[in-house]
């Protein structure tokens, strides 16, 4: 049973979403939410702490004890910030929440956001891919109940402020992404549901490709009718 929750990310568009249907779920009774600014929270089961360095999490190691599932949904977007920052948000920040849940919780389940095309091969010319890679590989080395959920395109279900031109034009062109099949694209929505169910029940499979992120979404809702 999932009662104690750790997200880090939970401002995000995926990540908010996920706290959401944490603070919803009965069986939930503590969610750790790791951020960099405290804001007002709308649940008394969310206890935010502020979190200057995500690079360095062992001063929060009372906070990764007894959890029972754990979201990592930290990332940036592709030329929002130089290589090196790049790097250290994908990689290092993934691999140090990683390396506090095996010290300190080795049972929790532990859902990373990654992405299409992640190449753990590490030889990728593209850094998002080589990057994604690299952080998999190395959480993969721990051996933990780690899920790596690789979406394609994510459709912002709610209305957000879009990141720059691309995705602007993405949004736009979603109609016609969708169409091209159930690997290029997923909603907002049921990422997060797909992500919860797993963090929840877990999943025979390590890496979830975008196909059966839907898939997972959409059994969801159905046992949730």
């Amino acid at each position: 049973m999932m009662k104690n929750v750790l997200i880090a990310g939970a401002s995000g568009m995926v990540g908010e979403l996920i706290l959401s249907l944490c603070v919803k779920d009965k069986n939930v009774t503590q969610i750790i939410s790791l951020v960099r600014k405290s804001k007002h929270t709308h649940s008394e089961k969310i206890k935010e702490i502020d979190t200057e360095d995500f690079a360095n999490l062992e001063r929060h190691s009372v906070h990764f004890q007894n959890i029972d599932a754990a979201f990592f949904c930290i990332g940036a977007y592709t030329g929002q910030v130089k290589d090196s920052m790049f790097k250290i948000i994908t990689v290092d920040y993934a691999v140090e929440f990683a390396r506090m849940i095996k010290a300190h919780s080795p049972t929790a389940n532990l859902c990373l956001l990654s992405g299409a095309g992640a190449d753990r091969s590490e030889k990728s010319s593209t850094a998002f891919a080589r990057y994604k890679g690299m952080a998999e590989n190395k959480i993969h080395a721990m051996g933990l109940n780690f899920h790596s959920f690789r979406p394609g395109y994510i459709y912002p279900v709610h209305t957000r402020k879009e990141p720059n031109f691309f995705y602007r034009i993405m949004r736009f062109l979603y109609p016609l992404i969708k169409a091209l099949g159930s690997n290029a694209s997923v909603t907002s929505v049921d990422l997060a549901n797909a992500m919860f169910h797993i963090g929840k029940h877990r999943f025979a499979e390590e890496v979830i490709e975008n196909k059966i992120i839907r898939k997972i979404a959409d059994a969801s809702s159905h046992s949730k009718a």
